[in-house]
């Protein structure tokens, strides 16, 4: 168990140490993929050391050692988890404003030659014709600046939401884990109770038979 216990230790600071490390879309794509193999890998320990638990005497003390070595190691994960997520969804959005931020330059590079260029001869007066081009890689500003500005927002609302999340998920685990051991420590405490009326019984009954083999011997 010690060793057991040392090894999810080590785990826990590894996991650690990586969560803040994804530097690429691959990278968090990996750290995804190592993320569901470490939680079922913690989970898996937690239920040999609930098996080994088992067999000992003080079958709560050693169950609340594993649970509490399986939420640092889980609670490690998640921040591993969050952290890739964050980077891809922030990957995606810088995407995106690249993409329209080329686009506008495009257009402002296509407006600017077609000004250098000398006017066509017209045979009826119109209006300038880089004027409709200004105009629209200014909408086209506007609407790349509205989009950024939605993207921020909706990133805000949802680390807050995540982050609210991540806090019921803990405190829905931690209140079960709470019922758990209480369920637990009452059925050892009724399994020691039986235990020792079983003792007492089996006492009064070799009383007994030893006073009713010395009273018949009178």
């Amino acid at each position: 168990m010690k060793a057991l216990i040392a090894l999810l230790g080590a785990a826990v600071i590894t996991m650690a140490a990586q969560a803040q490390n994804v530097t690429s879309v691959a990278q968090a794509d990996a750290a995804l993929v190592q993320v569901a193999n470490d939680r079922a890998a913690v989970n898996e320990e937690f239920a040999a050391s609930e098996r080994e638990c088992s067999a000992k005497f003080f079958v709560n003390n050693c169950l609340d050692k594993a649970k509490e070595k399986r939420r640092v190691a889980l609670s490690a994960i998640r921040a591993r988890e969050v952290d890739a997520q964050h980077f891809k969804r922030a990957d995606s959005v810088a995407r995106r404003d690249g993409d329209l931020a080329e686009r506008a330059r495009k257009d402002a590079d296509e407006a600017a030659l077609r000004a250098a260029q000398p006017p066509k001869p017209a045979k009826e007066e119109k209006a300038p014709a880089p004027a409709p081009s200004g105009l629209r890689v200014a909408d086209r500003e506007a609407e790349h600046a509205a989009k950024i500005q939605r993207l921020e927002q909706q990133d805000a609302a949802e680390a807050a939401k995540r982050a609210a999340n991540v806090q019921a998920y803990e405190k829905k685990k931690a209140e079960s884990e709470r019922r758990q051991t209480q369920v637990e420590r009452k059925k050892a405490e009724n399994a020691e109770k039986a235990k020792a009326a079983a003792e007492r019984a089996e006492a009064d009954k070799k009383k007994a038979e030893a006073q009713a083999a010395a009273a018949s011997k009178k």
